[in-house]
């Protein structure tokens, strides 16, 4: 195998985020359902012969040592992987956004070049070379929507009806460490159960950090007010600063459409996935 061309790597919305303590060492515990959606970047990987890693950007220029790259490179320390890899790479996925777009692409560049290198690592393999470039990287190698916990890591698999949400993205982004290091942040929500969450999925619990994000970021409380305006009950994925809501069948014709995006944002209407498109990449674990 020499190439694997248009490799997805879709994004998450955070349905709930509740911070539930802190660690000694200053990492938040955290409880959240993630879920997939149809927003993906695209890439393409060429094999090369001389082991270098090397990076094309077909939109949205990027950092020259991003999450793919240096996924790329830990991938091939750890698999002591012979090859190099020319990626071409379309970004569609806003950043700061907390939709973990660099995540996305660092999981689907482990599990791509984990096949054109044939290197037969397990997905709990793959999860573990991940983790250190991102807490979400776990997540998209996991495969799935997903009940998430502790720092990230404690990942179990969820099942999900399909929907549709209208997701916003204002033009300003918003830095997650800020956020985490705010002095208003509440740290002692009730720990949630999955039984909870199953009677309501898409509107149980809040997202923790959107208080603060929305004192950081104002655009954050402004997409919310948007929603409202359509009649949408909105709230903050992640971080921040893209907002979402659930959209029922009859809202849809009525939103799309709307004019009333601001210019600059970003505004799509997304589907949820049952599973992620490279599900099956990785081996299982035994």
């Amino acid at each position: 195998m020499r190439a694997l061309y248009d490799i997805p790597a879709p994004a998450k919305l955070n349905l709930f985020l509740h911070i539930t303590g802190r660690r000694a060492d200053g990492y938040h515990l955290l409880q959240s359902a993630f879920m997939l959606i149809d927003w993906c970047d695209t890439l393409h990987f060429e094999r090369r012969a001389d082991g270098r890693i090397s990076r094309e950007d077909l939109g949205v220029p990027l950092p020259q040592d991003d999450l793919i790259v240096r996924a790329a490179r830990a991938l091939q320390a750890a698999g002591d992987a012979r090859h190099g890899v020319h990626i071409a790479v379309q970004k569609r996925i806003p950043a700061q956004a907390g939709m973990g777009g660099g995540s996305s692409d660092a999981a689907s560049t482990l599990l791509a070049l984990n096949r054109l290198w044939g290197l037969g690592l397990t997905r709990r393999q793959l999860a573990a070379i991940g983790l250190p470039l991102g807490a979400d990287v776990p997540f998209f190698i996991h495969g799935s929507n997903a009940w998430v916990e502790g720092v990230g890591e404690k990942i179990r698999a969820l099942a999900l009806p399909p929907a549709r949400f209208v997701v916003l993205k204002p033009p300003a982004g918003l830095d997650t460490g800020s956020i985490f290091r705010a002095e208003d942040l509440k740290r002692d929500s009730e720990p949630a159960t999955i039984t909870g969450f199953a009677a309501n999925p898409f509107g149980f619990g809040h997202n923790d950090l959107q208080p603060v994000a929305e004192r950081l970021c104002p655009s954050v409380r402004q997409g919310l007010e948007l929603l409202a305006q359509h009649g949408l009950r909105g709230r903050m994925t992640g971080s921040g600063s893209a907002v979402f809501a659930l959209l029922a069948d009859e809202a849809l014709p009525a939103f799309s459409a709307s004019s009333g995006v601001p210019p600059g944002w970003q505004g799509r209407v997304c589907g949820n996935l049952e599973v992620h498109p490279l599900g099956g990449w990785a081996l299982r674990d035994k």
